[in-house]
């Protein structure tokens, strides 16, 4: 088999092949060029400090000042029971019953005690006097005299002790009713007629006539700047009316579920609200007014490691870099920050997250229409007219 003999390449394909090798080449080794980083254009706002006025508010809960819990003195079982919750009752009005049949018959027995003690006195003083006379005669021996003596002794303090004892009954079967104290409005009912109670469980709560106090509870963040006699204002939440207070007692110790602090506040007031009223509180000594401060847009701030941090515009070179701030709290919409920036500085509000330190930056302005609204309406009905007029046939 022979081999086909291969044709010369003409002088300009020659040319052409070596060009494109130079070509491929140059292009081999030309380094790749870097895309240039857009210049972003941000929003910004200039560092001013303005006033700031802050309160804080609590719901809290008018209550007595004093609420008793009354309760029988003794046990037994509650047959009847005259209060209400809501009722207005006055001192010395029965409140509640218990069963008083035995504290009747131990009374009764007692009685009979007293007088049996009593008939154990008298003879006692008759057998004195009647050897009393016989000594006088001297029919018997002193020592005899001294033993009825003490005999007569004995039995009168028996008789003692019988009349204490009648007494304890008599105040037991008294114990049986149950009366105010005090008067004001029963504000619960803790026990129910048929059940047994004990000597001191409560049956009946009472919120006696007097001041009223505000009790509301706090944190713990803030208890340390509410002091007794501080200035507290008040506001009735359906009655729209304010009221003036003091702070008449702070909690000592936390609640132990809401790690709270309770706060009671003394009302000054010839009509202050009703018993379980809910108002809300601004205690005077934990608020901020006319305090100068840098507010910020939330948008502004952004995260950064552990802090918050901004963009702070370097107008020289239009580039932005990464500042630090510390916010103290808030303010409606705005940050207020208590370290990092001062007045005249120029921040980034928007556009915060695509940037990066160094970035090129361009301030955003408004773009503002070529003409208003109605003068383009204005333009296309002409257009329109003009083309109704074009299609009408032309008068001969």
């Amino acid at each position: 088999m022979s081999a086909t003999p291969m044709l010369p390449l003409q002088p300009s394909t020659r040319l052409s092949l070596a060009l494109a090798g130079v070509t491929l080449i140059l292009a081999a080794c030309t380094a790749a060029e870097v895309p240039r980083e857009p210049v972003r254009a941000v929003r910004v706002v200039s560092v001013e400090s303005s006033g700031f006025q802050s309160s804080y508010e609590f719901s809290g809960e008018v209550r007595a000042q004093v609420e008793s819990r009354l309760g029988f003195r003794v046990a037994g079982k509650l047959v009847r029971r005259q209060a209400e919750p809501g009722q207005r009752v006055k001192a010395g009005q029965l409140l509640a019953q218990l069963d008083a049949q035995d504290y009747l018959l131990a009374a009764e027995a007692a009685r009979a005690q007293l007088a049996a003690a009593a008939t154990n006195r008298d003879l006692a003083v008759a057998d004195f006097r009647r050897y009393a006379a016989l000594k006088d005669q001297n029919f018997i021996s002193g020592a005899e005299l001294e033993r009825r003596e003490t005999a007569m002794k004995a039995a009168a303090a028996q008789f003692t002790q019988a009349q204490a004892q009648l007494s304890a009954q008599g105040n037991q079967a008294g114990y049986a009713n149950l009366v105010a104290d005090v008067s004001g409005v029963v504000t619960a009912v803790e026990a129910e007629p048929g059940q047994v109670v004990t000597a001191g469980m409560p049956v009946v709560r009472i919120a006696q006539d007097g001041p009223r106090d505000v009790v509301f509870s706090v944190p713990e963040d803030k208890v340390a700047a509410i002091r007794p006699g501080s200035d507290v204002k008040v506001r009735a939440w359906t009655q729209n009316v304010n009221f003036d207070g003091k702070v008449r007692e702070v909690g000592a110790s936390a609640d132990p579920v809401t790690r709270t602090f309770l706060v009671k506040v003394s009302l000054d007031a010839a009509q202050p609200p009703a018993l379980g009223t809910t108002v809300s509180v601004s205690p005077q000594s934990i608020g901020h007014v006319g305090v100068q401060v840098i507010k910020l847009p939330t948008s502004a701030l952004r995260q950064e490691g552990q802090g918050t941090a901004v963009w702070v515009l370097e107008k020289a070179s239009m580039t932005v870099r990464s500042q630090p701030v510390q916010v103290a709290t808030a303010d409606g919409n705005d940050a207020v920050i208590g370290a990092g920036l001062k007045p005249g500085m120029l921040v980034v509000s928007a556009g915060v997250h695509v940037l990066s330190p160094g970035q090129r930056v361009t301030i955003y302005q408004e773009k503002m229409p070529l003409a208003p609204a109605y003068a383009a309406q204005d333009a296309a009905r002409a257009v329109a007219a003009a083309a109704q007029a074009a299609t009408l046939p032309t008068a001969r």
